[in-house]
């Protein structure tokens, strides 16, 4: 605010974080300050220029770069507006990024497509927005000290939330806002802040001190005041102020006497300070317990006894105290705890007692660390972080396990609080190299682990994190730069490769963390334990014994843990939240026991064995009331002591504890029969047997398993021990009524190493495969089209098979795939490296060019642009964005917020395949005659490439690396297969014309382009993935026109018709009319023919697999039918029809043929394996295609191809152009087409 001290300015309050940190907008027009019209015209002026500006790629920023002003949509407020992003990010299309708008002081979330460079006239204006702070007011808090039985005051370094509730309430309920400006520090305007409520004007600064919600602090520029005084009435361990003597009399600016006792006799303020004493009594009790002492003389996380004798620059290995200290029992065992705590809702198991810090406040954090978490809503710690973070944060070695394992928040906050002590590395070599690693499964992790470390670092002394995600191109590890770094952010491959280059890497390193070490030892487990030797490697060469630190945390316990403590860490905690996890740390035997339904009780009686004496306490858990009541008689008969609890029991809860804990202290063997929801409120945890009569789930499967915590096994060393010497046994009884919860529990019994049954893996496999078809009407996986694999069947929620109602509801239409060995396609909208969607493009005349022509032209005409009054789901229209007209489909529609509101509804493109969203008032009438042509958007697939290192995603450099080369430009493909409107293709080339000279040259092929990352590698089984996959189709039992015993075309395939946009509306709002059943769709006439001909239909024909290739002269198909038998074989003049049986299958294939063969002269020989058909060629020369029509089940044979190059049917003419086989990596084109026009 540029205007003189002591001046009075009416403001605009904008927001408010707390008394400190809070944006004013100057209100009146003042000497040298900007007046609100003016940003009034500038919202306005700003607003027309990029709505109507058209060539948007020019406004686009490249990077983002943090503290750059920039020209951003904002969504909420309906217009364009400056705003400042805090940190570097890069740009990636359709990314939500994080940015504060200069003149509103809002935070908002926008898409990167709504970023722009700002023209050098908007920028000039100064910000509105102006960040201030109360001039010399400060915060205290409240502190109680149960000792003595007295609250006390105190400065604090953040505000009291009673005080900032307070301070956001007298603001916004002043009629009248003035700002006196006093200094500038820091860009942040001090100010004395006077508001009018109810007539009656306020100094905000004075009331907050009156009301003790502030302290006055004099300017550090004051004469009178020392930098010693200063200090001392700045720190947090001066002496506390009583609260029950309530405050001074007023004073023009009041200063809290610390030091000095007050008066008891309240004079002024007591109204609004009583309510406040109140709220934060109550909140301070529920948090403090007796122990509390001030923060100033606390080591948060530790015990308080001792906390005075811990020196800040003393090594974390040191440190002896009661959070962290180790147990022994007599017979030295270490110590394992089980908490459960909040009533049984949560569980610990620990081999060493640590005390929770469940209190952000009194968290073992850094104090800049804590502002960071609360500023970011941070709501925990939760329960697991309460554990993890006291041992962590003190340098200790951590093995954390739990359901929130996968969450980086349970290490990141310690490890940046370790790293702020100095002294620890006083010893470390001063040389380039991190002082913290985090290795992580993959790069999408990396990447989360990476932006957490630059959000929290701001709290931090400079760390400078890297991330580092290294392909295969060895000179990409020579080039990176690590100087300056004191954290790395990889992956074990990475990792690696990067130390392949700079063996000292580990040199100076403290801290390594595994994040997810289930994943890590299960996908890397070699690469893994190769790092963990080589910092222990390291660790030994250190000079000085420096801190060394392991953090391993997952959600999952593995085989290869018990090595990791065992082998590579120094005495660590182990902690473990998540029951069923401990039970496999802890040995817990697991049996299956197979058996019919009916005889599960009989099969209880033999587990019930109590001559041993481990066997002296059992549970037998089932899910309903009558079960319970038949096994307590059963087990009463057999003379067996049984209890029994469940809602309609007699005996009440504490009852039935009784009698439990007297049978257990008598020696007297004992059964429990209950139901699941009883095992909390009885709170047993000593029980040496678990009986699942009835199948659980995982969850519950845990919940009874807690049952037997006292029993639980020391944490094993070696993971093969014996079972025989454990205390506590699980049995699961198994029956051929057992629910769908088999796949979970049979991965869980694996884990725990346990013997399964033949049983369990049969009725997993059937209940996955039921879990499949309910997944029918889902759609295709991406992963299993993309790469040919999906990696987690179970927990995805996509199709894994063919739903030809789905996948063939629209095919591509003939004539736009004349010849598949030579496609022109131009990819449009990009989804990653190898998926897109985009036009396969005609070369003699292109339909949609022409439809995109007619329109264009149509739209121009002001009058036939018809705005749409009422939007309907799954109806077309157009769409006018500059100068291109769009045919679009509407795909879902939101509830109608207000009678004016016009909403924003989501539209596909359906000649291009993205989808967007659109005011509703955007959307044209479009005319029938544009709706003829089918939708022209085909998805594509690039064969053969795949991520490195087993990734599961493409890396975002590799995906806009080649969205940047081919979005838009026109390629040329080979089509090797088809399914519906998905086409795979391999190669796929940009050919480029040189107009001088007459020639095409190949400018790049995008699977080349992919491996030349070193992020992309080989996948040579994709093709024949998705060949199998489709394989699975069941050929349809209907026929067309039928023949002799043969079936005319169309039988065997899908009907490939044109289908206007309408029909793909009916067929993609309409899931219901999907077939189930797998089978084709049928016509009327192919029913009335079916019916005519009832003979045929008593056998279902399936169509074999055919490969082929050629020769000049001759055409050799491969039909693949192990033992063949009755095989017919016809030929005629532009067709062959063959048949046979293979063990219970029928077998057809009814192919009409491209060109024309001599049928006399053609030939079929069975063989043990396939059938080998010859058809000699009526026109010596090569086909282009063997058939009229596409054949999912008919491909090229690519052993043979190379025989066959030389006669490629378009080596014709003196402009020579090959077309090689799939698989091929060079592609070259001549002269063929140097007339014409390049699409550049």
């Amino acid at each position: 605010m540029n205007v003189p001290h002591g001046t009075n300015v009416d403001v605009v309050v904008l927001k408010i974080e707390d008394p400190s940190c809070f944006w004013l907008a100057v209100k009146e027009c003042v000497p040298g300050q900007v007046y609100e019209v003016a940003y009034n015209n500038l919202n306005a002026q700003m607003t027309e220029f990029y709505d109507k500006h058209k060539d948007v790629k020019k406004l686009k920023p490249e990077t983002i770069e943090g503290g750059q002003v920039y020209v951003v949509f904002s969504e909420e407020l309906k217009c364009w507006c400056r705003a400042v992003f805090q940190s570097a990010q890069g740009h990636a299309v359709r990314d939500q990024l994080r940015c504060f708008l200069v003149d509103y002081a809002k935070y908002s979330l926008v898409e990167s497509d709504n970023i722009r460079v700002p023209v050098g006239v908007f920028s000039k204006l100064p910000y509105r927005a102006k960040k201030c702070s109360l001039y010399c007011t400060k915060p205290v808090t409240l502190h109680l000290d149960f000792c003595e039985n007295t609250a006390k005051l105190g400065p604090a370094r953040r505000w009291d939330a009673a005080a900032v509730q307070y301070f956001r309430d007298l603001l916004k309920e002043a009629t009248e806002v003035k700002a006196k400006v006093q200094a500038l520090e820091d860009n942040v305007f001090q100010v004395f802040l006077f508001v009018t409520v109810k007539d009656e004007k306020i100094c905000v600064n004075d009331d907050l001190v009156t009301k003790y919600f502030a302290r006055y602090e004099e300017p550090k520029g004051n004469a009178e005041s020392s930098a010693g005084d200063s200090d001392i009435r700045a720190s947090l361990n001066a002496e506390w102020v009583p609260v029950e003597f309530v405050g001074p009399t007023f004073v023009p600016r009041p200063k809290l006497p610390f030091g000095e006792k007050i008066s008891p006799h309240p004079e002024t303020g007591l109204a609004g300070f009583s309510s406040v004493l109140e709220e934060t009594s109550q909140r301070s009790s529920r948090a403090v317990n007796e122990n509390t002492v001030p923060m100033g003389n606390a080591t948060p996380g530790l015990p308080l006894k001792e906390s005075k004798a811990l020196q800040t620059d003393r090594l974390p290995q040191l440190l002896s105290s009661n959070s962290l200290q180790t147990h022994r029992g007599e017979n030295g065992q270490q110590f394992q705890s089980f908490q459960n705590l909040g009533e049984g809702k949560n569980f610990v198991f620990l081999n060493k007692r640590i005390e929770p810090s469940s209190v952000l406040k009194t968290a073992p954090l850094s104090d800049g660390l804590k502002k960071e978490l609360a500023q970011n809503k941070f709501s925990g710690p939760n329960f697991t972080e309460s554990y993890c973070w006291p041992p962590a944060a003190w340098g200790y070695d951590v093995v954390a396990i739990s359901h929130q394992g996968n969450d980086p928040l349970l290490y990141i906050p310690p490890v940046l609080t370790f790293l702020q002590i100095k002294s620890a590395y006083r010893t470390s070599p001063h040389r380039s190299g991190p002082l913290a690693l985090i290795v992580c499964p993959g790069w999408k992790k990396a990447q989360l682990v990476f932006d957490l470390l630059k959000t929290y670092q701001k709290g931090c002394r400079d760390l400078h994190p890297m991330l580092i995600i290294l392909g295969q191109n060895k000179e990409a590890a020579s080039h990176v730069e690590t100087r300056g770094c004191e954290v790395i952010v990889t992956t074990p491959d990475s990792l690696l490769r990067l130390m392949e280059h700079k063996s000292w890497l580990l040199c100076r390193l403290c801290h390594l963390v595994l994040d997810e070490i289930e994943v890590l030892f299960s996908d890397t487990t070699e690469q893994v334990f190769t790092i963990l030797d080589r910092y222990k490697k390291a660790a030994a060469r250190a000079r000085g014994n420096p801190a060394h630190q392991i953090i391993a945390v997952g959600t999952q316990w593995n085989k290869h843990i018990p090595a990791l403590v065992e082998e590579f860490m120094n005495d660590p905690y182990v902690m473990i939240t998540a029951v069923e996890e401990a039970a496999i740390c802890g040995n817990v035997q697991q049996v299956v026991q197979p058996c019919m339904n009916s005889s599960k009780i009989a099969e209880s009686l033999k587990i019930l064995d109590f001559t041993h004496a481990n066997l002296q306490k059992v549970l037998i858990f089932t899910d309903s009331v009558n079960e319970v009541e038949m096994i307590y008689k059963a087990l009463k008969s057999n003379s067996i002591v049984t209890l029994k609890k469940h809602k309609e029991s007699k005996c009440n809860v504490s009852c039935v504890s009784e009698k439990w804990r007297k049978m257990r202290s008598s020696g007297t063997p004992v059964v429990l029969v209950l139901t699941d929801d009883y095992l909390e409120p009885l709170g047993i945890t000593d029980a040496t047997c678990v009986i699942h009569f009835s199948f659980p789930s995982l969850r519950i499967f845990g919940q009874r398993l807690q049952s037997m915590t006292d029993n639980f096994c020391t944490l094993r060393k070696d993971s093969s021990v014996d079972q025989e010497h454990t205390n506590a046994k699980s049995v699961i009884l198994l029956t051929e009524n057992s629910p769908r919860h088999a796949p979970e529990i049979l991965s869980y019994l694996k884990r725990a190493e346990a013997e399964i049954p033949q049983q369990l893996h049969d009725l997993a496999a059937r209940v996955m495969e039921s879990e499949e078809d309910e997944k029918f009407s889902r759609p295709l996986c991406a992963s299993l089209k993309t790469f040919g694999i999906c990696k987690n069947r179970t927990a995805c929620p996509d199709r894994h098979q063919i739903n030809v109602s789905i996948d063939m509801a629209q095919n591509i239409p003939h004539e736009m795939i004349k010849t598949p060995e030579r496609v022109m396609i131009v990819p449009l909208h990009i989804v990653h490296a190898t998926n897109y969607f985009g036009r396969i493009v005609e070369k003699e005349k292109d339909q949609y060019t022409i439809l995109a022509e007619e329109m264009q032209n149509y739209f121009k005409v002001p009058g036939q642009r018809i705005s749409v009054t009422t939007v309907e789901k799954s109806a077309f229209y157009g769409l006018c964005e500059g100068a291109l007209c769009h045919r679009v489909q509407v795909v879902d529609i939101p509830a109608k917020e207000e009678e004016n509101f016009v909403p924003k509804v989501t539209i596909k493109y359906i000649d291009e395949g993205r989808t967007s969203q659109v005011n509703s008032d955007q959307l044209l009438h479009l005319p029938a005659r544009f709706q003829s042509l089918p939708p022209q958007a085909v998805e594509f697939v690039v064969c053969r490439v795949k991520p490195i290192d087993n990734e599961t995603e493409w890396n975002p450099k590799v995906t806009d690396d080649i969205r940047h080369k081919i979005k838009g430009r026109l390629h040329h493909a080979k089509v090797v297969h088809t399914l519906g409107k998905t086409v795979w293709l391999d190669p796929v080339v940009r050919v480029s014309n040189l107009s001088s000279v007459k020639v095409w040259i190949n400018e790049y092929n995008i699977r080349s382009e992919i491996l030349s990352t070193g992020l992309g590698t080989d996948n040579p089984e994709h093709l024949a993935e998705i060949q199998k996959l489709c394989r699975h189709m069941q050929v349809s039992d209907y026929a067309e026109n039928l023949e002799d015993l043969s079936i005319k075309e169309g039988t065997a395939y899908v009907e490939e018709k044109a289908s206007s946009p309408q029909d793909m509306s009916i067929e993609e709002a309409s899931p219901e009319s999907c077939n189930p059943s797998g089978s084709y769709p049928h016509d009327d006439v192919a029913q009335t023919e079916e019916a005519e001909d009832s003979m045929l239909h008593q056998h279902k024909y399936y169509h074999p697999e055919i490969k082929w290739f050629q020769d000049n002269k001759t055409v050799t198909l491969k039909v693949k039918i192990p033992s063949a038998a009755d095989a017919k074989c016809e030929f005629s003049k532009e067709k062959v029809v063959f048949s046979a049986r293979s063990g219970e299958k029928l077998y057809l294939a009814d192919l009409e043929l491209q060109e024309s063969v001599f049928a006399e002269k053609s030939t079929c020989v069975i063989k043990d394996t396939e059938a080998v058909i010859v058809l000699a060629k009526e026109k010596q020369g090569a086909w282009c295609k063997l058939l009229k029509k596409k054949n999912i089940h008919v491909s090229l044979d690519f052993e043979h191809l190379e025989e066959s190059e030389e006669e490629s049917p378009f080596s014709a003419g003196a402009g020579k152009q090959t077309f090689p086989p799939a698989g091929s990596e060079e592609w070259f084109d001549s002269s063929e087409y140097s007339d014409t026009e390049s699409d550049d």
